[in-house]
């Protein structure tokens, strides 16, 4: 058999070179300097485990990694509602679907700190349109993002309201392979709406539903940018609501320990990683591909 020669790693060089430059080098890198301690001109000492030692220790982290999963779990609520307007928005001769469409993928589309610094006014404590809804209904709001625990959920429903849209193009997608046969024969057998919803909808889109369980995981674990600009980094609540991505970003970059840095940031991996493993493992438990 002829050999193609060079040409193959002509074509496929660069994506080599990109995946080595930009995400195995870093990769690397980071592992090393979590085992290390840098100085703030440059400069590193080897200090083994040391910083994994501080990060056991360290209760800020096991604070962090519940406030991540709480973030996490809040958003992950916006999957279920998305398959119920997905459904809605489906069904034949709605009309404007694609008005109603648009309108839940806008804040998708918008950038995250737009939005944070437009909710941070509704969410104010003094003259935010929420409280001031809340008031005509005889109901006294909290200062919702300078109060522990409502400033991780008011956090947590904005980034719930924002990924509802990305949800729903991926779910509209799942719908409209689902063959239109099986609910005309659904009718037939006198199945009502609900029932079809139950016993096709759901189960032929949980290939889609656990796809976007697998994203919206790693991305609940990615929170920064919307904690950073909607709570602010001064906000005295700001300790007992951070991320993991914002503990590294304090340790990193505020307080220049980059070693400590890198190990949670070796942490985030970890975990991200173990839980992506896990819903791979248990997906076919109740993922139907047929």
């Amino acid at each position: 058999m002829k050999s193609d020669g060079r040409w193959p790693w002509l074509f496929v060089g660069p994506t080599f070179a990109g995946v080595l430059v930009f995400y195995l080098w870093p990769l690397g890198k980071t592992l090393y300097d979590s085992f290390t301690e840098i100085g703030p001109f440059g400069g590193s000492t080897w200090v083994g485990a040391e910083n994994y030692s501080r990060l056991v220790a360290d209760g800020e982290v096991y604070r962090a990694i519940l406030n991540t999963v709480v973030y996490t779990a809040i958003v992950l609520l916006g999957i279920p509602l998305a398959v119920v307007f997905a459904s809605l928005m489906n069904r034949p001769g709605l009309r404007f679907a694609m008005v109603y469409r648009t309108l839940f993928f806008l804040p998708y589309v918008a950038m995250p700190t737009a939005i944070s610094l437009v909710w941070r006014i509704i969410y104010n404590g003094d003259y935010g349109v929420l409280n001031q809804a809340l008031g005509v209904i005889g109901i006294d709001g909290p200062t919702w993002i300078s109060t522990e625990w409502f400033a991780l959920v008011a956090v947590g429903l904005v980034g719930l309201w924002m990924s509802i849209g990305f949800n729903l193009i991926v779910l509209s997608a799942g719908l409209k392979g689902i063959p239109s046969e099986l609910y005309e024969a659904a009718a037939l057998d006198g199945a009502g709406r609900l029932q079809q919803f139950r016993a096709i909808t759901v189960p032929l889109l949980t290939p889609s539903i656990f796809f976007l369980s697998v994203i919206t995981t790693i991305a609940g674990f990615q929170l920064f940018d919307m904690l950073f600009a909607l709570l602010g980094p001064t906000n005295p609540v700001m300790p007992k609501t951070q991320s993991l991505v914002f503990l590294f970003y304090n340790a990193a970059f505020d307080n220049n320990e980059r070693g400590y840095g890198a190990a949670v940031a070796v942490l985030i991996l970890l975990v991200v990683g173990l839980l992506t493993l896990f819903q791979f493992r248990f997906q076919r438990r109740w993922v139907s591909y047929d």
